[in-house]
């Protein structure tokens, strides 16, 4: 084999490992050390609080239960649909 060969199946294989990995990858909603917060009546607005803080005015904790933890989870899916109110109570949209 020559030169070229070998570093096109070398890119290759590098690119299907990188593939086979993203597949697998989940990107969590919030660093490590924080939880997300949802806008008050809002399915779109959310941010990230530094664990241990209050939720920044305008904002409210996740029912326990139903906290998205990764992108596309079953949780960020449903708060795509549903929001909460200023007490955290759930509303349809």
């Amino acid at each position: 084999m020559g030169r070229r060969t070998v570093a096109v199946l070398t890119v290759g294989g590098v690119a299907g490992i990188f593939l086979a990995a993203g597949c697998a990858f989940r990107e969590s909603i919030c660093s490590s050390g924080e939880y997300p917060v949802a806008a008050v009546r809002s399915t779109t607005g959310r941010t990230c609080v530094e664990d241990g803080q209050a939720p920044p005015a305008g904002f409210v904790q996740f029912p326990e239960g139903k906290v998205p933890q990764h992108v596309g989870d079953e949780w960020d899916r449903y708060w795509a649909e549903h929001m909460l109110d200023e007490n955290g109570r759930e509303l349809g949209v």
